[in-house]
């Protein structure tokens, strides 16, 4: 179905190739994953698929590339509409119409498809993704992650051959992920529908994949059966990562998997301690808030105390008021009823340099921060900005996402190094609530640890307010002290990670679900857990 022959590629302006003597084959009815650093180019390959890459980016391409038998060097991404679908990293850019339905059909009617074929097909779209209740909304009312939904919705609607998915389940809630996964996973067996998929997350998709495209820093990739790319794969799920410390006979590619290999370590049931949480200063005071859009209530009376040196997970469904609950305590609009204070501040009066030593917001969008003409540029106004050495930003930057150069222009970044650099700009302000929606988004795992390290010596050792709306559950096990879960506006859940984390099956992390009943959440817990334990009672 897909056909890279000796495919090379260098953007203008580049020194370095993205790929050199690339080549593989996809066949008819197989899901394919891609992994590999931030910035190593994954999305660079899915857009060699349906030719946006080089026809509308530019650059030098070598080789040939030919999708059902179609060669994209003399096919336009416009001749292959119909073959291809293709969902980028961040959904909102390619939307065109203002609702739910219109951007549903919108692809239909510019391919001139009878009237009832787009109702049939919308209804079906509606029902396959749960999207019913949202078929009338404005989009741009829509959270992150139903968002994501609808631009899948989008190309799934036109029948594709072959889905192109640029990290699909990065704004979605577990639950979610694993439906719309599952329902990829459905049309692959069922319909013979040919997926290329990449995600930094493979803890979500790694069970679905038939093969793994493996794309290394040096533009080289290898192609193989999940087991053998993640036998000695830097880039692994935690799953695989215990399976390797405990001298597993196989990684395991599945929770089910590793526990039946882990069965001998489970025989015994360590009883659950949860430390009594350190009181600290309360940072952020959120009294009886409500908030809604037009008819739609997203926040119900909702009370929270935030404290300081306090790293705080927000979690909860697509849609249940996280990103509103943030945005009403950065004090980007005021709410229905209710107060939010910062220090005793409203948020909404902070001006000039006042806000920026107080609050640090990064957005679900990262890229509204950014202004200038390159990276350095931007690092040195932050530089400027926060009265730091000349330097500080950029290098806080190269520990994060080595890969940047920093003479790039911010837009051609990729997502994941366009958070990194935001992530940099905020972080070195150092201010005392930073306050992050969805903050691993496009970030690889070496970058999440790099991340997690950061944001625990800055809650923990400079007593900084960390508030965090994640669906990333393996974030908030290795760096949250508390969980707040919100559904529907209102706070259903507030404890220890611990105790949150393992009483919901669906948001437990893979080491929680592979070793229950222990109380482990990571793999290091896991690991001493094990030591710990009197002999006889785990057995190695």
């Amino acid at each position: 179905m897909i056909t890279f022959s000796n495919v090379s590629l260098i953007y203008p302006n580049s020194v370095q190739t993205v790929f050199e003597d690339l080549s593989f084959t996809i066949e008819e009815g197989e899901m394919v994953l891609v992994i590999g650093a931030t910035g190593s180019g994954k999305s660079s390959l899915l857009r060699l698929i349906n030719g946006l890459v080089p026809h509308h980016t530019g650059g030098i391409l070598a080789g040939d590339i030919t999708v059902d038998g179609l060669s994209t060097a003399v096919t336009k991404p416009g001749g292959l509409a119909h073959l291809i679908g293709i969902v980028g990293q961040n959904p909102a850019h390619g939307f065109v119409t203002d609702t739910v339905e219109e951007e549903l059909v919108f692809g239909m009617e510019a391919l001139n498809f009878a009237p009832e074929v787009m109702r049939k097909r919308v209804e079906e779209i509606l029902d396959l993704l749960s999207l019913t209740h949202l078929r009338s909304r404005t989009i741009s009312t829509l959270s992150g992650g139903e968002q994501q939904r609808v631009a899948i919705g989008s190309a799934l609607v036109m029948h594709p051959k072959v889905l192109v998915l640029d990290e699909p389940t990065s704004a979605l809630d577990p639950i979610a992920a694993e439906e719309v996964l599952s329902i990829l996973h459905r049309l692959v067996h069922d319909l013979g529908l040919t997926v290329v998929v990449s995600e930094h997350r493979l803890e979500r998709v790694i069970g679905f994949a038939d093969r793994i495209i493996h794309i290394s820093a040096n533009g080289s990739a290898v192609i193989d059966l999940p087991e053998a790319i993640l036998k000695d794969s830097p880039i692994a799920p935690p799953i695989v990562h215990l399976a390797r410390a405990l001298n597993l006979d196989s990684v395991g590619t599945s929770v089910r998997e590793v526990r039946r290999m882990t069965t001998h370590l489970r025989d015994f049931s360590p009883l659950l301690s949860i430390d009594a949480p350190a009181t600290h200063e309360v940072v952020v005071e959120v009294k009886k808030l409500s908030f809604a859009y037009g008819d739609k209530i997203a926040l119900r009376n909702l009370s929270l105390n935030f404290n300081a040196g306090q790293i705080t997970a927000v979690m909860g469904r697509n849609g249940a008021g996280k990103s509103t609950l943030f945005k009403s305590i950065v004090g980007f609009h005021s709410s229905t009823s209710g107060s939010v204070s910062v220090l005793g501040d409203d948020p909404m009066k902070l001006q000039g340099r006042a806000r920026l030593s107080r609050i640090g917001y990064i957005p679900q969008e990262p890229s509204d921060l950014l202004i200038h003409s390159s990276v350095e540029k931007e690092c040195s106004a932050s530089d400027r900005d926060n009265g730091l050495a000349q330097g500080s930003t950029i290098d806080f930057l190269a520990r994060l996402t080595p890969t940047i150069s920093p003479s790039s222009h911010p837009r051609d970044l990729s997502e994941g190094q366009r958070l990194s650099l935001v992530l940099a700009i905020i972080l070195c302000s150092a201010p005392d609530v930073l306050i992050m929606d969805e903050p691993t988004r496009g970030l690889d795992y070496q970058a999440k640890s790099i991340l997690v390290d950061t944001l625990i010596s800055y809650a923990r050792n400079l007593g900084k307010c960390v508030l965090i709306a994640t669906h990333d559950v393996e974030l908030v096990a290795e760096a949250a002290d508390r969980v707040v879960f919100i559904a529907d506006g209102d706070v259903v859940a507030d404890g220890p990670t611990i105790e949150v984390l393992l009483s919901s099956p669906a948001f437990a992390p893979q080491v929680a679900k592979v070793m229950s009943p222990a109380p482990w959440l990571t793999v290091s817990q896991a690991l001493n857990g094990i030591a710990a334990a009197p002999e006889g009672e785990a057995r190695q």
